[in-house]
């Protein structure tokens, strides 16, 4: 049964790709539960923009992180001991990385060294946590993902407040990824990848979650949704790995716009830029490509931009 007319087709470009010099084709431990043992030259994801106009993005299988300048030139900010994927940049300049080996880390973009700052919850070591979002009043929203998915229910959201409470939202999601809030923190989506679903957690001012539910429904495919931003208009882009597209839903989940990659399928992680805030920047891990597409609505202002 067909619900909706079929949503407006936006093409991509390849921004840029990964320079062959940064390639070395192998195996890690990494891929080798995550990629199905294949050798793997990169694994793009997180990407971020900073005041200056430059995107970060990280490596996860080789722990590096890079920065691209708006002229789609390279450099390796940092590489270290870990599999650094979500992140995210706060406006007071600080680069939070959310780490699948070792919890969430900060990043020192001048030295380029790679610290600690959140490893346990309450000494309970995290799963492996994936995607991270900064709130309008700097509170941050992690996901923690690890191996989990319909045969292992327990991903878990979380909410780092600027006080130092940490909380377990929910605890009972199949592959929690992506994370944002709206903007008046009235709820978080959370993209549900081996469900193929998005979650909606209404947020009260308690700080608990009731009625947790469904959003929407994604087709299926190999993988599902990975990274999530809002636009000004309160819709919802979505990055569906495996499909090659970047979804934008209304605020009432109606598909409005299919975003279609012009290079792989692996279309892991998004990022709105551009002086007008009208150019999504897509990674494409399959062939280690940022994609670009331009909006007719203006990404959402963030956290690490606001004045």
């Amino acid at each position: 049964m067909t619900f909706f007319a079929p949503p407006r087709r936006v093409e991509t470009e390849v921004f840029t790709r990964l320079p062959d010099r940064f390639r070395r084709p192998r195996r890690t431990a990494w891929s080798d539960h995550n990629r199905g043992g294949q050798a793997v030259d990169s694994f793009l994801e997180g990407p971020a923009f900073d005041r200056q106009g430059r995107l970060y993005v990280t490596d996860i299988p080789f722990g590096r992180v890079f920065r691209v300048s708006p002229e789609g030139e390279w450099e390796q900010v940092a590489e270290y001991d870990g599999w650094p994927n979500g992140l995210k940049i706060h406006k007071d300049g600080r680069i939070f990385i959310t780490d699948y080996k070792r919890g969430i880390m900060l990043l020192d973009p001048d030295s380029g060294s790679v610290t600690p700052f959140l490893e346990t919850a309450r000494s309970e070591g995290f799963k492996g946590v994936n995607d991270l979002f900064f709130a309008a009043n700097g509170d941050l929203f992690f996901t923690d993902q690890g191996q989990t998915g319909l045969h292992d229910p327990s991903g878990r959201v979380y909410r780092l407040e600027a006080n130092g409470r940490l909380s377990c939202l929910i605890g009972t999601v199949p592959s929690p990824n992506g994370v944002v809030v709206a903007p008046d923190m009235g709820f978080a989506l959370v993209a549900v990848t081996r469900a193929n679903q998005i979650w909606r957690l209404p947020l009260h001012a308690d700080g608990s979650v009731t009625k947790a539910s469904v959003f929407c429904h994604l087709h299926g495919g190999p993988s599902g949704p990975d990274g999530l931003a809002l636009d000004a208009e309160g819709c919802l882009l979505v990055a569906h790995a495996g499909f090659g597209t970047v979804w934008r839903l209304s605020p009432r989940a109606e598909p409005l716009e299919r975003i279609a990659s012009c290079a792989g399928w692996s279309t892991t992680n998004l990022a709105v830029g551009g002086a007008d805030r009208r150019s999504l920047f897509i990674t494409e891990s399959e062939t280690g490509s940022i994609l670009r597409a331009e909006l007719g609505v203006p990404g959402a202002p963030l956290y690490s931009h606001a004045d």
